[in-house]
């Protein structure tokens, strides 16, 4: 039995195609499109499926600017249509986990023509406090989503073609058999 394929979805193509946007449209986020993002992340694989994440959505005005002024770049946050925090508790391998999580909305978003970037904070005990975080929780990464200010169209070029766009190191740099 062969293996079966989706014809509506490329995963290959929106993985090499996903470029971090940071300059979004004035254009809502569909409350189904969100829950789509958050949903890829909720799935996703973790050690002994412990799944020690969770997702603090911001919408409070209030708080959104507050941690604008908590990630390196405040316009990330700014101009988002949809921010959620990464909070990760306990030991073991969250950050990977946290990873694929992060990883898996992205990529959701990407293949709904939603632009989205990891926003890292200098002061991460400060966006734990202003979040009210729980005890033990830490957060992790700042997800911030918008449809992209200039048109993206990913199927305007081969996957390789992006490949060969992609300010990257080359293959042979990263890659090696033993």
């Amino acid at each position: 039995m062969g293996r079966s394929r989706l014809a509506s979805v490329d995963a290959y193509l929106t993985i090499v195609s996903k470029r971090e946007i940071r300059d979004y449209a004035d254009r809502a986020i569909d409350p189904d499109a969100r829950r789509r993002i958050l949903e890829a992340g909720r799935v996703s694989g973790s050690s002994a499926n412990k799944q020690q994440w969770r997702f603090i959505v911001v919408e409070s005005e209030q708080k959104r600017e507050q941690l604008s002024e908590l990630v390196y770049v405040s316009g990330n946050v700014q101009g988002a249509k949809f921010i959620v925090v990464v909070a990760v508790q306990g030991g073991g391998p969250t950050s990977f986990d946290a990873g694929r999580a992060v990883q898996n909305m992205m990529l959701a978003a990407w293949s709904e023509g939603i632009g989205s970037c990891p926003n890292g904070s200098p002061d991460r005990g400060a966006v734990a406090q202003m979040l009210g975080l729980h005890a033990g929780e830490e957060p992790a990464i700042i997800l911030t989503f918008g449809y992209p200010a200039r048109a993206v169209d990913p199927e305007r070029r081969t996957p390789r073609e992006w490949i060969e766009r992609a300010n990257r190191k080359p293959f042979e740099e990263i890659v090696e058999t033993v």
